[in-house]
């Protein structure tokens, strides 16, 4: 085995490009809590983009580590089943990418680190408890999704202000109807290791249709903080594209809630997610 293949295992046990969403959550939530680019915390927010980066790594790698055995029947091709990467080394990689990360937070203040540490006890306890428990399980994953907007809040503002608070909801209604939905693409490996999602309880069709009502109960929050001034006009386009997007999500599950469609509507939220926060950004930016 090549030295470049074994690096590409690392790469893709970290999962970048979520990795990534997970930093700009970070900027998204500093620029929403000041109405601006905090340029005088530029450093600060370097070190919250790193610290959001290497702490989902670092915890993606821990997940790799215990679903070792169920990705051999769902995703046999993922780094630790298909033997670019050893168990004990994903173990020690995460390690080393959660002291960095929380290093980060402790130099950027207290209270951060305090969130980070948080997020981390949040993160852990899902990958080595709570995944065997379903839908509380999804509930902790999209709090992890939700912490680092409100993480670059208290960067930018030393404070979790109303604004970002109510863009965290909205993420943590957005990505919990993905984990449901996520839960009917890993149904087989699942059951096998007695994890009791929504689709493996109650099967596909319950969790589509649960998966749905979280998608739509985001694009319902999406629109208070127009209807309360707190954003510009320039918020409407991406968050309309957004929305359209949950709702093509939503009825496309509820239509096909096969394996191969709902791995492709997952993959399909990221995306909204994206632009999501991109409305965000535009909506304070051009108060």
């Amino acid at each position: 085995m090549s030295l470049a293949s074994r690096v590409v295992g690392f790469v893709k046990l970290m999962r970048p490009p979520n990795c990534l969403m997970m930093g700009f959550a970070v900027l998204v939530g500093a620029v929403v809590a000041s109405g601006g680019l905090p340029l005088g915390k530029a450093l600060e927010l370097a070190y919250g983009f790193a610290t959001g980066f290497t702490l989902l790594a670092a915890s993606n790698a821990l997940n790799d580590y215990h679903d070792r055995e169920i990705d051999a029947i769902n995703e046999p091709e993922r780094p630790i089943p298909s033997g670019l990467v050893r168990p004990w080394e994903a173990l020690a990689f995460s390690a080393a990418l959660t002291a960095l990360g929380l290093s980060l937070a402790f130099l950027t203040s207290l209270k951060c680190f305090l969130t980070a540490l948080l997020a981390t006890a949040i993160a852990d306890l899902y990958v080595t408890y709570g995944k065997k428990t379903g839908l509380p399980g999804n509930a902790m994953v999209s709090s992890c999704v939700a912490i680092p907007f409100l993480y670059g809040s208290l960067i930018a503002a030393g404070r979790i202000t109303g604004l970002v608070a109510l863009f965290a909801s909205m993420a943590f209604s957005a990505n919990l109807g993905r984990e449901i939905n996520k839960g009917i693409v890993d149904v087989a490996g699942d059951a096998s290791k007695g994890i009791r999602t929504v689709a493996v309880r109650w099967g596909p069709r319950a969790a589509a249709v649960l998966s749905a009502v979280f998608y739509m109960t985001a694009v319902g929050l999406s629109w208070l903080p127009l209807a309360y001034g707190m954003v510009s006009l320039a918020y409407v386009p991406p968050i309309a594209l957004t929305d359209l997007g949950f709702l093509h999500a939503s009825a496309s599950i509820l239509r096909d809630h096969g394996r191969e469609n709902a791995k492709k509507v997952k993959n399909e939220v990221l995306l909204w997610m994206t632009t999501g926060m991109i409305g965000f950004i535009m909506g304070v930016l051009t108060v």
